[in-house]
């Protein structure tokens, strides 16, 4: 087959499996995953090959924006004591186990190369038990604490992992010279991040054409990666700055025709992304397995098997240390949270098991340097240990949300309801003094919206039949300014603000004719 005919047998492929995997309700990476150790033994197989500094770059930096892009500042306040402790601790815990372990299973592995691999295999992907914990009634709280988590948790676990890679390309290196210069970076990368966005939006302010929009969003993700990691600041926090930053000025600008389509794009991309990096890491492993005599393949799997375990293992001790720390303080009168909810056992058997990891780990082992020590070895316990917390977690994470009976809540519905009645009422006030017949008629017919979708989060507006017509798109401005408002005030987080702002995209894009 030539390289066009097996992209399109991939990418149909990867099709069939995610609709697979939502038809039974597990996350599509797992299945992407088994995908790519199949074609990894397939005989006549492609043996693509990317440049390993290439790897971060591309599928990284558009996987952590479009996450970035959604994030609410207002819900990770809210819960930085747990996500700030899975970020820093439970990385930190996780990669100096994987490396203790590493170095005690392969006694000639370099310390170097032992904490890169901790590092690489330490910062869960929370997208993959997103695409389960949407699907069933959770507590909000769980959710946007494994959001913030998979937003953070990368750059602390890259972060160790770029100094133990620079460390193992020379002689002498000490940790107290290096101190400095990361503290540096880390405030330097987010004072880039939102200067980079400021520029950005001014130089891309007067385009209107969706798809040189859409090329624009893609080149200034790289460019700002690229030059970020030049300056020798960290690329992942520099990106997560720059997308919180464009996240809240850019919809005030951006009319629905660019931002429907740029959506759709940016989900296509990202789930492109997750194949070719599942695809190619597996096109990496069949020269290392063939080039492993079979005592050296045992070896090599059994040394998997150990750090999957400790990685799963690591992550439900820490979590149950927290929540049981935590409840025992507040119990003992030594702490009164106010905004911050008491952990529950149950809870934290759900964050604990949501350790399934993802691409960064796939990219983070493949952009390690050809000459890395050990290096096939770390590749093929990355893939071992994703492929894993994918199977074994992945597949049982829904059944057991599901025995616990977690308790149900709904804020983001709420804030909906509330936030949607007074976006309607703010289009009714613009067009109060309106007299003409039309501007009766859309009276009446925001008004049945109010009445219909106040108390309700999929009340909204249809966008099936309605005409051309300024006037409702004056009043549909007037709503859009009304959610902004109450999103600047944090009355609603960015849960509630995207789902009316594509509503009122629906509605803007029908009232265009």
């Amino acid at each position: 087959m030539t390289t066009l005919e097996w992209i399109i047998a991939l990418l149909l492929g990867a099709v069939v499996l995610s609709a697979l995997a939502g038809r039974i309700k597990v996350p599509y990476p797992t299945f992407l995953a088994i995908g790519g150790v199949l074609l990894a033994f397939v005989p006549s197989g492609p043996s693509w090959t990317l440049e390993p500094d290439l790897a971060l770059a591309l599928f990284v930096a558009p996987v952590l924006l479009d996450a970035a892009y959604d994030t609410s500042l207002r819900d990770l306040r809210a819960n930085w004591v747990p996500v700030s402790t899975l970020v820093f601790v439970a990385v930190g815990v996780t990669t100096a186990i994987v490396a203790v372990l590493a170095h005690w299973l392969v006694p000639g592995m370099p310390w170097t190369a032992a904490i890169a691999l901790g590092a690489i295999v330490a910062p869960p992907d929370a997208a993959a038990a997103t695409a389960i914990l949407r699907q069933v009634d959770l507590p909000h709280r769980i959710l946007k604490i494994l959001e913030g988590e998979s937003l953070l948790n990368d750059a602390s676990a890259l972060l160790i992992y770029r100094a133990a890679v620079a460390a193992a390309a020379v002689q002498h290196f000490r940790w107290s010279e290096f101190a400095p210069s990361v503290v540096l970076a880390l405030a330097g990368s987010l004072l880039a991040g939102y200067l980079f966005a400021r520029v950005w939006l001014k130089v891309t302010r007067r385009v209107d054409e969706a798809p040189s929009a859409i090329i624009l969003q893609f080149a200034g993700t790289f460019t700002v990666w690229i030059v970020a990691e030049r300056i020798g600041l960290s690329g992942i926090l520099t990106i997560v700055a720059y997308a919180i930053t464009i996240a809240r000025t850019a919809p005030a600008r951006t009319p629905a025709r660019l931002r429907v389509p740029a959506y759709a794009v940016w989900e296509t991309a990202v789930f492109i992304l997750n194949v070719l990096a599942f695809m190619l890491i597996g096109m990496q492993l069949r020269p290392i397995w063939t080039r492993l005599d079979q005592v050296v393949r045992t070896e090599y799997v059994a040394i998997a098997a150990y750090v999957l375990a400790a990685v799963i293992l690591a992550r439900i001790v820490w979590v149950m240390i927290y929540g049981v720390t935590l409840r025992t303080v507040v119990a003992q009168g030594l702490l009164r949270p106010r905004n911050m909810a008491v952990p529950t056992l149950k809870s934290g058997i759900v964050v604990a098991w949501c350790g399934m990891r993802g691409i960064v780990t796939l990219a983070a082992a493949f952009a390690l340097p050809e000459n890395f020590p050990y290096r096939d070895l770390i590749l093929l316990t990355a893939f071992a240990v994703v492929l894993g917390s994918l199977v074994i977690q992945g597949l049982t994470l829904r059944p057991l949300i599901l025995a616990l009976k977690l308790a149900q809540e709904n804020p983001v519905g709420v804030e909906v309801a509330r936030a949607r009645a007074i976006a309607y009422r703010a289009a009714l006030e613009e067009i109060d003094g309106d007299p003409s017949e039309e501007a009766e008629i859309l009276r009446l017919e925001y008004r049945a919206m109010l009445m219909r979708g106040e108390n309700v989060a999929d009340g909204g507006v249809s966008s099936s039949e309605l005409p051309a017509d300024p006037l409702r798109r004056r009043a549909i401005g007037a709503a859009r300014r009304s959610i902004l408002t109450l999103r600047r005030s944090e009355e609603i987080g960015d849960d509630a603000f995207h789902q009316l702002e594509e509503e009122l995209d629906r509605a803007e894009l029908g009232a265009q004719g």
